[in-house]
């Protein structure tokens, strides 16, 4: 059956939206994230015996006219779409939905992503276009649900599922498991060769052009902000088997030759250590070390012996949420470490020769002006690689924005989530806290931070030590530097 598989327009005049970020939006950076849990259905769905078409419209940036002409040349037959959605374009991508159904009527659409999963009767009753959302994680459900469609079979069988009935009823289908057996899923990498071109997409951390993949699913962590953990893959984390993850980075080093750095994108990539040691020893058993740099997500519980094991193995850049400076504050969002640790994890990395990204939020709970200068003073004291600094931004299925919603912190206006230009928006105002001072602070801390004399010379060297560094970081900079110096 000939499924479509889409990543609506949104904004595409005034950049390229990063729909599958943590925090979707029109970045500072340029950064354009795979659309990963669309390809990963996508490539399942296509395993499964069906014909998959596959746009991903912010990556051109293509608008609503665009989109739909492409759709046209390749969506004769479709019976089935699926789109991904976000928070602040849920709007948007519905009325997409309804310009699809007035041209295929008989298609089933189907909405995907940690919106409607969060709240699927709520976007359903949005718009009568839309036959259908998928809840929480949604390979095997498309698959199942494009079987159900071709078989002519009731979709009520299909799971995960909540649908819109004959009579305007919603119905909730009963959960999907989370699939167990990752190594079944398709490679990302393969599915990007044959359908996308890695250089429509940037990670500001990464050496350009890169190819994002995810090694496994769920956060054994509760941080309350955390959106994928909540609302799409839960708390049991799920891994492919190391071969499997190594077996993806020869396919890449074999077919994209002018890739010279994988992004892992896990949630956090070093939640296992054993694991972890076994994909470091096949990569350099592999010596694909030599011909490939990777980045990841790591806790900053990290010891240095896996450091080592992970920078021998070719691991350039590890990325830790800090968040804070305030311990209050930490324990308040359920994060589970501690300020001092902060120190050390640093320390080690140093010692490992692994650079650092390190993650800033600030208008958490109990967060004052005192505690954001505690953050600042920290990241300065840290002086990591590189650093970002944003406030907090509640999403609907978390913790956080349930306790945000609770005590009448944040507006229920999803419009609000993302300014007029597609860049983020700060829609918190905390007692004694407003969105602008976060906002300024942000900015402020930016400025403190990269505009230093003893910073500007670290990049400069980075950046004569290694071409490929310095290339990275212009484009960054030729991004962020109209809001560093505004």
């Amino acid at each position: 059956m000939k499924v479509f598989v889409i990543n609506p327009p949104f904004k595409a005049q005034y950049g390229k939206f990063s729909r599958e970020s943590r925090s979707p939006a029109v970045t500072k950076s340029g950064a354009l994230y795979y659309p990963l849990w669309l390809i990963y259905a996508a490539a399942y769905c296509q395993k499964q015996g069906h014909q998959v078409a596959f746009l991903d419209a912010p990556a051109k940036p293509l608008d609503e006219i665009q989109s739909l002409e492409r759709i046209k040349e390749q969506g004769i037959g479709t019976r089935l779409f699926v789109l991904g959605t976000s928070t602040p374009s849920i709007h948007s991508d519905i009325s997409f939905a309804e310009s699809l159904k007035r041209r295929y009527p008989e298609a089933f659409i189907l909405l995907v992503g940690t919106h409607p999963s969060a709240l699927p009767e709520e976007t359903l009753g949005l718009s009568a276009s839309v036959d259908a959302v998928a809840i929480a994680e949604f390979d095997q459900t498309v698959a199942d649900l494009a079987e159900a469609l071709e078989q002519g079979k009731d979709v009520k069988e299909v799971r995960g599922l909540c649908i819109r009935l004959a009579d305007g009823g919603l119905l909730r289908t009963p959960a999907q498991p989370p699939m167990k057996q990752l190594d079944e899923i398709p490679m990302a990498a393969q599915f990007i060769k044959e359908n996308l071109d890695p250089r429509d997409y940037f990670f500001a951390a990464a050496t350009y052009p890169s190819i994002q993949i995810f090694t496994g699913r769920g956060c054994p962590f509760r941080c309350n902000f955390c959106v994928y953990p909540q609302t799409m893959h839960g708390h049991a984390f799920r891994s492919r088997s190391a071969e499997n993850i190594v077996n993806e980075f020869q396919y890449i080093a074999d077919n994209f030759p002018d890739v010279h750095e994988v992004v892992i994108e896990d949630d956090t990539f070093t939640a296992i250590k054993k694991r972890v040691l076994e994909v470091c020893r096949l990569l350099v058993e592999r010596k694909l070390n030599k011909r490939l740099q990777w980045l990841c997500n790591a806790r900053v519980d990290l010891d240095l012996e896996t450091m080592k094991a992970m920078k021998a193995a070719g691991c350039r850049l590890i990325i830790p949420g800090i968040e804070s400076g305030s311990q209050e504050i930490l324990d308040n969002i359920r994060k589970g470490t501690r300020v001092e640790q902060f120190y050390s994890y640093v320390a080690n990395a140093k010692k490992a020769g692994l650079l650092i990204h390190a993650c800033y939020m600030v208008g958490n709970q109990g967060e004052t002006p005192e505690t954001m200068e505690q953050t600042l003073k920290l990241a300065l004291k840290l002086n990591t690689d590189t650093a970002q600094f944003f406030p907090l931004i509640p999403y609907p299925g978390t913790k956080a924005y349930d306790w945000n919603m609770k005590h009448g912190y944040v507006e229920k206006d999803y419009d609000k989530y993302v300014q007029e230009d597609g860049s983020h928006n700060t829609v918190l105002n905390l007692p004694g806290l407003s969105a602008q001072q976060m906002v300024d602070f942000c900015n402020r801390a930016r400025r403190r931070y990269y505009l230093r004399p003893r910073y500007l010379i670290h990049r400069l060297w980075m950046g004569l030590k290694d071409p490929k560094d310095m290339k990275r970081s212009l484009k960054a900079f030729g991004q962020l530097k109209k809001y560093l110096f505004k």
